[in-house]
């Protein structure tokens, strides 16, 4: 265990540090003097209400977004036995945007849309486990393939919808598709299903680490094999669902994370979730402060600059690999 408290020390302070720039840089800086009163209950009112009422909810939103994705990703990882594996590759992203984008298009509130995307991110799972389930068990290779229709299915949808949509309802559309915190909800159900999956990672650690490495190897191991992949699959699949209901799709996290952190830590997924949980909740605060202060007072969507910055770091990783 004193080998996995120090790598998540350092990740949890860069996580620390990650927040508090998040809410103390903005189209109105917050000095270290003016944030620490805030945070003993003192402060002027615009203080207050810049840290306590906008960016700290956001931040915590950006933050717990990353973790989900970055946690869902190294779950798909292990299930599909594929280093390059992410949490959309099943679909559920798909999904989450057909039910988001009805909702909009039916001029519903911001709570149906989010619950929307939910049931959306919800139905494509199903579809795409009843689907490769088929006649038989289903396998990794046979998931993944359904999954990639599905997933293309979903967006011949989406590119449907957007076409035939009234041109007042396309900004929100599109920001959301590419990934938006502006809009996000109280972070606080977020984060504690985020918890809760790092601490079940814990025990789980060591049967998924001989699942990594084979079905057949961990089964005459006495790992329960079929039960330990559709926990996984349902696992990974709500933390994506909760992660696009949140923000939108937001691309790279999820597959970045967990393949830069193997490649570093090794591939104990005791160490592996939970440290993708804190690096992946970093890289977007960041990610979101940057898209909040790059051109403010204007905004753009988080989901460009995670493409920005995750398709050279994924070239760089994919180079260094081979």
């Amino acid at each position: 265990m004193r080998s996995l408290a120090l790598p998540l020390t350092v990740l949890a302070l860069l996580g620390a540090l990650a927040l508090g720039l998040a809410v103390a840089l903005g189209s109105a800086p917050v000095g270290p003097s003016q944030l620490g009163a805030v945070l003993v209950g003192q402060g002027d009112d615009l203080a207050r209400t810049l840290v306590l009422e906008l960016r700290l909810p956001r931040a915590l939103a950006a933050f717990a977004t990353g973790g989900l994705l970055a946690v869902a990703g190294a779950l798909m990882q292990v299930l599909l036995r594929n280093p390059l594996a992410d949490p959309y590759v099943l679909g559920l992203s798909g999904g989450a945007a057909v039910g988001a984008l009805l909702a909009m298009l039916a001029g519903l509130g911001s709570v149906l849309v989010s619950g929307s995307a939910f049931a959306g991110a919800l139905l494509s799972t199903l579809l795409v486990s009843g689907l490769a389930h088929g006649t038989g068990s289903w396998t990794p290779s046979r998931l993944l393939l359904t999954g990639v229709v599905v997933a293309a299915g979903w967006g011949a949808v989406v590119t449907l919808m957007l076409a035939i949509s009234p041109a007042r309802a396309l900004p929100g559309m599109l920001y959301w598709l590419m990934g938006d915190l502006a809009y996000a909800r109280s972070p606080l159900p977020s984060l504690v299903v985020l918890s809760a999956a790092c601490l079940l990672a814990i025990p789980l650690g060591r049967s998924l680490n001989v699942l990594a490495r084979g079905s057949l190897q961990a089964a005459a191991l006495g790992v329960a094999v079929r039960p330990l992949e559709w926990g996984i699959y349902i696992a990974a699949s709500l933390l994506t669902a909760i992660a696009v209901t949140m923000a939108g799709s937001i691309g790279f996290v999820g597959l970045v994370i967990p393949h830069m952190l193997r490649l570093v830590l090794g591939n104990d997924q005791r160490l592996i979730l939970p440290a993708s949980a804190l690096a992946g909740g970093t890289l977007l605060t960041l990610a979101d402060t940057l898209a909040r202060t790059v051109i403010a007072p204007e905004q753009l969507p988080v989901g460009v600059i995670t493409a920005l910055l995750g398709v050279p770091t994924f070239l760089y990783l994919l180079h260094r690999s081979r």
